[in-house]
């Protein structure tokens, strides 16, 4: 998943007040409103890489094809990735589940300027048709979706690509429990130093419990290969969050 820059942005305070209920994480009306300054102030690395998507897209992109970015939130990768296509038959296939999510990614995309036509749909990328793809994006997605879908998913996703297509991952990961409680620290000062109190990154986490289920790398390799891509390189990672790139 994915924020739009804007120096508008409202800050987050979802769960500063000392009388918030702290139920199931989900992307509400709420968290939208907040979602931007959510994600740069929670994922350590995150601007960065957004920094470096075009420069994975414009090696990637091939004529006539489409680009997707599954769980697009509100357009962070999917602007990211159009500013990069120097192509003109090149579509952007942006979707997300959550309905607040998507409107407010179509008035982004609409008041951006590039050539480039996005499409933004509404719907379970459990279920999104994907074809012809060059390039396919997944940014703090996988995580969100249930484990025993995860296997059809990347084979969906595999099937689509064109050859030498390219899925770009990005999760945050699980690791062996003495590397574990290093990384949580770490990344817990992390997010004290973008000004969380010690509540609000509780609540946080037990918001997020049994919702966002992360994996290990070799997992993720795993699956990847298991789909038949021929290369798996990992190429990011800043504490517990890092990138792949998956090519068919």
């Amino acid at each position: 998943m994915a924020s739009e820059t804007d120096s508008r942005r409202t800050r987050d305070e979802f769960y500063r007040a000392p009388d918030a209920e702290v139920g199931p994480f989900e992307f509400s009306e709420a968290v939208v409103r907040v979602f931007p300054d959510m994600i740069e102030r929670s994922v350590p690395g995150y601007g960065l890489l957004l920094e470096h998507t075009p420069l994975l897209v414009r090696n990637a992109v091939q004529p006539d094809s489409y680009v997707y970015d599954l769980g697009c939130s509100l357009g962070a990768a999917t602007l990211a990735a159009r500013r990069a296509i120097p192509l003109d038959d090149v579509r952007i296939i942006a979707v997300d589940c959550s309905s607040s999510m998507v409107q407010r990614c179509r008035s982004i995309v609409a008041a951006d300027n590039s050539r480039v036509p996005v499409d933004v749909i509404e719907a379970d990328i459990s279920s999104q048709e994907i074809q012809q793809a060059s390039v396919v994006m997944l940014y703090f997605t996988l995580q969100f979706v249930a484990k025993e879908q995860r296997d059809a998913l990347i084979q969906r996703i595999y099937d689509g690509l064109l050859p030498d297509g390219i899925l770009i991952l990005a999760e945050k990961l699980q690791f062996e429990p003495e590397h574990q409680q290093w990384l949580d620290h770490h990344h817990h000062d992390f997010k004290r130093a973008q000004g969380y109190s010690d509540l609000e990154i509780a609540r946080k986490r037990q918001a997020l419990e049994n919702v966002l289920v992360p994996e290990s790398i070799t997992e993720h390799r795993n699956r990847l290969q298991n789909a038949g891509f021929r290369q798996v390189v990992p190429w990011f990672q800043s504490f517990n969050f890092a990138a792949l790139t998956a090519i068919k």
